[in-house]
């Protein structure tokens, strides 16, 4: 058995003491180093010894700082020749992790039975310990993956309407497709299905900050005014509630940098809000508004990049219509309201963007009977949305493009949740 030795004030590379040698060697053990107690630890790694024997009149300071950093886990086994040792020593040492004790008095003469009965124990007090960790450990990892297996069966269950013997069919085949663990594959789920919820939620920053801007347009231009100021306060809420949900996921790197500058646009756009209307402001509104579409652009994109999945990409592409027919919307009433010259070039680059996704998505693989019937009613929706463009000088123009605009948000909200919970993003 290879053992390291540790003694006071003794450094690495020194000599074991000519009695403690023999009686080590009489004892069958192969001594693989010497160390003192602040180079123990170090040793330790180093020699990856099967046995670490120390040998001090008192355990210093320096070795309990060694013991404590293992936590009661220490990489081998471990066991002490000292002096006398109280009661509350003896039950801080057993703490630390201490398998075995052998009193050594001052003077005594060093028995090689001792030591090898000694180090018997330790190494077989260690290896049950060692035991019962990793059977605790498969025990709690069972667990755990029972815990997710649970979680992802419901979360199935609850988006595809089927039953919990199919949820559960459903993991096992992927799992012996993709060579894994079932609680592998029911956390990979849950994970997919929680980086497709926030970006559906950062997707609806980008919407808000052009919706707010397109009520704001309407209040000023009396178009349906009073549906326009309980849809504001909607919008607003709607807009905190998605940001404090996306901080409580601990978004780090570029995630946590996209979520920072989105909050602290939303900050800028909530003041210029909740100021008096006018033409003056609803510009200003509209230049906040800008600022927070590019943060939440940025959100998304970070997001989507770090779900690492192919399938989230339909989600994003899926909910930025929903911004792109709000936008289009607020830039024309900010033509018909303001004049603006800015938001009258950027209707038709919107309607170009928004005609092109659309066909992506009618054209994807990922589809059903449910969402092929919403894209079909989207694009009669867009053709209205359009026509109210196109009408934008006459009041009726104006009201068909908000109900249309609201129509199409309506139809997006719903396609971007069944994109959501398709099998194909949940299980991808």
């Amino acid at each position: 058995m290879s053992l390291l030795v540790v003694l006071p004030d003794e450094p690495a590379g020194a000599a074991l003491p000519e009695a403690l040698a023999h009686a080590l060697s009489e004892a069958g053990l192969a001594v693989c180093g010497c160390t003192d107690a602040a180079g123990f630890a170090r040793q330790v790694e180093a020699l990856a010894p099967r046995q670490a024997l120390i040998c001090q009149p008192r355990p210093t300071p320096a070795l309990l700082e060694c013991l404590r950093a293992w936590a009661g886990r220490p990489p081998c086994a471990l066991s002490l020749a000292s002096a006398p040792l109280d009661a509350a020593q003896h039950e801080e040492l057993a703490a630390l992790g201490l398998h075995a004790w052998l009193r050594l008095d001052a003077g005594e003469a060093v028995d090689a039975a001792s030591f090898a009965a000694l180090v018997v124990r330790a190494q077989a007090r260690w290896q049950r310990e060692s035991a019962l960790r990793t059977e605790l450990e498969n025990l709690r990892t069972r667990m755990d993956e029972r815990k997710w297996v649970d979680r992802a069966k419901g979360l199935l269950m609850s988006a595809r309407g089927i039953g919990e013997d199919e949820a559960f069919g459903l993991l096992r085949g992927a799992a012996m497709h993709a060579n894994l663990r079932l609680g592998e594959v029911s956390r990979s789920v849950i994970e997919a299905a929680q980086w497709a919820d926030a970006i559906n939620r950062a997707g609806q920053l980008r919407m808000l900050s052009q919706r707010l801007v397109r009520l704001a347009a309407q209040l000023l231009g009396n178009v349906e005014a009073q549906r326009a100021r309980l849809l504001r306060t909607q919008s607003a809420e709607r807009v905190q509630q998605n940001l404090d949900h996306l901080a409580a996921l601990g978004l780090e790197g570029t995630g946590a940098q996209a979520l920072a500058e989105a909050q602290d646009a939303w900050q800028a756009l909530s003041a210029a809000l909740a100021a008096r209307s006018s033409a003056a402001g609803l510009a200003e509104i509209d230049q906040r508004a800008e600022m927070l579409l590019a943060a939440a652009e940025a959100l998304t994109e970070a997001l989507e990049a770090s779900g690492g999945r192919r399938a989230l990409r339909i989600v994003n592409i899926c909910g930025r219509q929903r911004m792109r027919a709000q936008r289009l919307a607020k830039d024309a009433l900010l033509v018909s309201v303001l004049k603006a010259q800015a938001a009258n070039a950027r209707l038709l680059p919107t309607m170009s963007e928004f005609e092109s996704a659309l066909a992506e998505l009618e054209q994807a693989p990922l589809s059903s009977t449910e969402i092929r019937a919403a894209l079909a009613n989207a694009r009669d929706e867009w053709l209205r949305l359009v026509g109210g463009v196109r009408m934008l000088d006459s009041a009726e123009g104006r009201a068909t493009l908000v109900r249309a605009s609201e129509t199409l948000l309506d139809t997006f909200e719903r396609l971007t949740g069944w994109y959501e919970h398709s099998l194909q993003v949940i299980m991808s």
